[in-house]
């Protein structure tokens, strides 16, 4: 029997339960006929965050990602969308494939990662070489972002880690702080900017910055449920959320 509501697909959505942001930007970009259904991962609100606290942060979102993935499955859901990003760099991209077989091997379903969609995005973009990319990270993850992109093929030119001093205030970054860093990042040397880190709304901000700097501006959120969506056959236009969900 099919869902009711979920009659085209079950979504079961993974992310920090600190997130404020995945839920209702990925709400946003639901089509009729898809269901969200939001899991998250057990954390605290660390606050004054350093590198190594920041670091020691996300080691504990990845050890607390088992018991979500297994409260996922109880909802028989038909693909897993993952709204969390700073673990899914980790290693490269070897241990970023590792990952997506593990949370994939946990529920038994494929699933949309944000490292691998990022690329996806650029991918579809085409004629992308070199980038620059935007975090509420600190510099070591922004490290494994670098790594990552590179093993991918692409040049990264330069990046900014935000630091934010806790998780909840990665969603207190404002539109005009994150306009300041896109054109702090742009270049006539760089040929899309990213940004990463799913608590750090960009989802309406990315297609005007795309107008503004003229350029690809890939929003973590937008490019993983875009990945999700064509994975599983649909291509309505979602309108809000620029070319990604519109003509790709």
């Amino acid at each position: 029997m099919t869902d009711v509501l979920g009659w085209r697909k079950v979504f079961a959505v993974i992310a920090p339960s600190t997130n404020t942001v995945v839920e209702p930007e990925m709400a946003a970009m639901r089509p009729v006929g898809v269901t969200n259904h939001y899991r998250d991962i057990y954390v605290e609100n660390p606050t004054a965050l350093s590198d190594k606290d920041f670091v020691a942060g996300t080691d504990k979102i990845g050890a607390a990602l088992q018991d979500a993935l297994r409260t996922a499955r109880t909802c028989a859901p038909d693909y897993l969308v993952m709204g969390v990003s700073a673990i899914s760099f980790v290693g490269g991209r070897a241990g970023g494939d590792d990952f997506i077989r593990q949370v994939e091997d946990a529920v038994g379903v494929r699933a949309s990662v944000g490292s691998r969609s990022v690329v996806a995005a650029l991918e579809a973009y085409g004629n992308i070489r070199r980038v620059a990319f935007v975090s509420p990270y600190y510099p070591s993850a922004n490290a494994q972002v670098r790594r990552y992109l590179q093993d991918s093929g692409f040049d990264v030119v330069r990046d900014v880690p935000l630091q934010c001093s806790s998780w909840l205030d990665i969603g207190r970054q404002t539109p005009e702080r994150l306009v300041q860093v896109l054109r702090e990042l742009d270049g006539d040397d760089v040929d899309a900017i990213v940004q990463v880190g799913t608590n750090l709304s960009m989802a309406r901000l990315a297609p005007w910055a795309e107008l503004f700097l003229g350029k690809p501006v890939i929003a973590i959120n937008t490019a993983t449920y875009w990945h999700a969506l064509r994975a599983n056959g649909i291509t309505d236009p979602i309108e809000g959320f620029g070319r990604l969900l519109t003509h790709m």
